[in-house]
């Protein structure tokens, strides 16, 4: 248990400095193709050790802001603009109780989507669902940096659901997941792939209830890690 609260621990510092850094980015107009001061100055500025400092910048490279280039230091991609931001969560200060507040909406919409995309799926989009299964799977497995394939799988989900309106808000919804709280995907690989490969076999077999379930696991999953993070978070910082 005292491991497991330190890694918490951990997570929800380096959350936070992401948050300074990227903010420091904004308030200092460092535009695209600009490097950063290396981990030395940036720990120095921020007041935390650079183990911190590189796992901030992780969460920042998995998030398009970042890029690191071997041998030549870390440099700004992309500052987000706001058109990629339409749930305007950028200045959402408590990042632990968004994440809540988006897995409980992907909690009511998922599933339901799930189980239609069981109905709908054609052959040729059940093979794309499978290969990017595999695809995240293989990221995975050889420890890779596999959100954005993550996020590609629950959004073919969704345009195998064949309702247009759920494939545009399933974009922005997981987009959103992207970008402001990546906290989760670290600490659930074997059960990211244990659950997608559940999903896609329940949609190939065409079994709506099973497609459902399946989702719904899948997200417990998630609910059930930022829940214990928020709580850490309470026992931290209350």
């Amino acid at each position: 248990m005292a491991g497991n609260l330190k890694g918490i621990r951990q997570i929800l510092l380096a959350e936070q400095v992401e948050e300074q850094i990227y903010e420091y980015i904004t308030q200092q107009g460092i535009v695209t193709g600009e490097r950063l001061p290396n981990e030395f100055k940036l720990a120095e500025r921020f007041g935390v050790g650079r183990s911190t400092i590189r796992e901030a910048v992780k969460l920042l490279v998995s998030r398009g802001v970042l890029e690191t280039r071997r041998g030549s230091g870390t440099y700004v991609r992309e500052v987000i603009p706001s058109d990629l931001d339409p749930l305007n969560l950028r200045n959402v200060e408590d990042k632990v109780s968004l994440a809540m507040d988006l897995v409980d909406l992907r909690m009511i919409l998922e599933p339901g989507i799930a189980e239609l995309a069981a109905y709908n799926a054609t052959e040729e989009e059940i093979k794309i669902l499978f290969e990017k299964c595999d695809d995240t799977e293989r990221r995975i497995r050889e420890e890779e940096y596999y959100i954005q394939s993550d996020i590609d799988f629950h959004t073919h989900i969704a345009l195998c659901s064949k309702n247009k309106v759920i494939e545009q808000l399933i974009a922005i919804i997981e987009t959103a997941v992207l970008m402001f709280v990546n906290i989760t995907h670290r600490q659930l690989t074997k059960e990211t792939i244990t659950t997608h490969r559940a999903i896609a076999e329940a949609i190939a077999e065409h079994d709506p209830i099973g497609a459902k379930a399946a989702m719904t696991m899948h997200i417990t999953y998630n609910r059930s890690l930022i829940k214990e993070i928020k709580k850490e978070k309470r026992i931290v910082y209350d």
